[in-house]
C-alpha cells in the first residue's frame, strides 16, 4: 500500500532564524526573491525528512504560491497543494486545470467580500495609526485571500486589528470567511478556500491511480487541523501552535 504525507512547510519542515532558538547546525531551506536564505532546517528536521522520505511520498500542502514554492530547496517530486488549497500542481509542476476552474468559480463569489475586508482593515489601521496594510493575494490569475502583516513584527498590533476590525465583520457581513493568524501573519480566507478540500480532491486522484492508499497529514498551525483530519493519521510538531492547542493542553 502506497503511503502519502500531506505536509505543511513553513514552521513545520523549516522556519525563520528567529524561530530556531538555540539550535545549531542550521541549513538553508527557503530563499527570498533576491536569493538570500530566509528559512532554515534543524538537524532533527532533516533527520525527520529523510525518515519519512524513505517510505512515503511527500506532498507539500502550503499557503505558499508557485513562486514561493519554487524557492524552497527540498526534493519534492509528486503533487503539490499551494495557496491554502487554491491550486493543485501536477508532479511536473503544471497546474491541475480541473481544480483551478472549480476554485476560480468559487473565488469570483468571494471577491466582493475580500475587497470589503481589505477596506475595513486599511480604514481601521489608518484611524489608529498602524502601518500594516491589507494585500489581496493572487496566483494563477486568481485572487484567493487577504493578508496583513505588521512592518515591525509586533504581534499585538495584529491581535488588535483582528479583534477590533476583522472579527466584528466576520460576525456579521463576513460569515462566509474565516481568520487565520499565526505569528506576524493575519489572513482572511473564504471558507471555500481550504487545504482540506484540496487534500480530499487529490486523495481521490491518488486512489484512482494507486488503489488503496494510506495518508498522513502534518502541520503546525490551527488552520492545518482540517486537512490533517482528512488523512488517516496526523503528525504535529512539538512547540507549534497546533501542539499548544491539542497535546500540550491535555
Amino acid at each position: 500500500m502506497k503511503k502519502f504525507l500531506f505536509i505543511d512547510l513553513d514552521d513545520t519542515l523549516f522556519q525563520t532564524p528567529g524561530k530556531c532558538g538555540k539550535e545549531e547546525d542550521l541549513r538553508p531551506a527557503a530563499y527570498l526573491k533576491d536569493g538570500a536564505a530566509c528559512s532554515f532546517t534543524t538537524a532533527r528536521q532533516r533527520a525527520f525528512f529523510a525518515l519519512v522520505q524513505r517510505d512515503m511520498t511527500l506532498i507539500p500542502t502550503t499557503a505558499r504560491n508557485r513562486d514561493a514554492l519554487s524557492r524552497v530547496d527540498l526534493p519534492f517530486s509528486s503533487y503539490s497543494i499551494i495557496d491554502y488549497g487554491g491550486v493543485v500542481l501536477e508532479p511536473d509542476g503544471a497546474v491541475d486545470p480541473v481544480w483551478l476552474a472549480l476554485m476560480q468559480a468559487d473565488m469570483v463569489q468571494a471577491l466582493v467580500g475580500l475587497r470589503e475586508v481589505m477596506q475595513i482593515i486599511d480604514d481601521y489601521s489608518a484611524s489608529v495609526g498602524l502601518k500594516g496594510r491589507a494585500r489581496l493575494i493572487e496566483d494563477c490569475s486568481t485572487p484567493f485571500y487577504v493578508v496583513v502583516k505588521d512592518p515591525e513584527k509586533i504581534a499585538e498590533r495584529l491581535e488588535q486589528v483582528e479583534r477590533e476590525a476583522v472579527a466584528p465583520w466576520i460576525a456579521t457581513a463576513g460569515k462566509d470567511f474565516l481568520i487565520h493568524r499565526n505569528g506576524n501573519n493575519l489572513a482572511v480566507l473564504p471558507k471555500m478556500l481550504n487545504k482540506a478540500r484540496a487534500v480530499a480532491y487529490l486523495r481521490q486522484r491518488l486512489e484512482t491511480e494507486h488503489g488503496d492508499i494510506m495518508t498522513f497529514g502534518m502541520g503546525d498551525s490551527k488552520s492545518d487541523a482540517r486537512f490533517m483530519a482528512a488523512c488517516d493519521y496526523a503528525i504535529i510538531p512539538n512547540g507549534s501552535q497546533l501542539a499548544a492547542l491539542t497535546v500540550a493542553a491535555l
